[in-house]
């Protein structure tokens, strides 16, 4: 299985705390947020799940461009053989 080394940016990473700290944040921005945030300073890669729903996040009207931002950190450190 070929690794993905790319980590989550401290920008990307304190969007995510603050996406998680904010009661008005929705679930699907809370697991992209937990997904990049345990993505930060550790050899974890994006699940097939979460990768399924950046997806869905990135090609939706319906999102933000915060959401969205979380999303495309989490695709890009995806497992590359998937």
């Amino acid at each position: 299985m070929s690794n993905n080394t790319k980590k989550t940016s401290g920008k990307i990473a304190t969007l995510a705390a603050h996406t998680l700290n904010s009661p008005t944040s929705s679930a699907t921005a809370r697991s992209l947020a937990a997904s990049a945030l345990a993505q930060k300073s550790t050899d974890k890669q994006t699940s097939a799940e979460m990768e399924e729903t950046a997806g869905k996040v990135l090609g939706s009207d319906k999102y933000n461009e915060d959401t969205k931002a979380l999303a495309a950190s989490v695709l890009s450190q995806a497992n590359k053989a998937r």
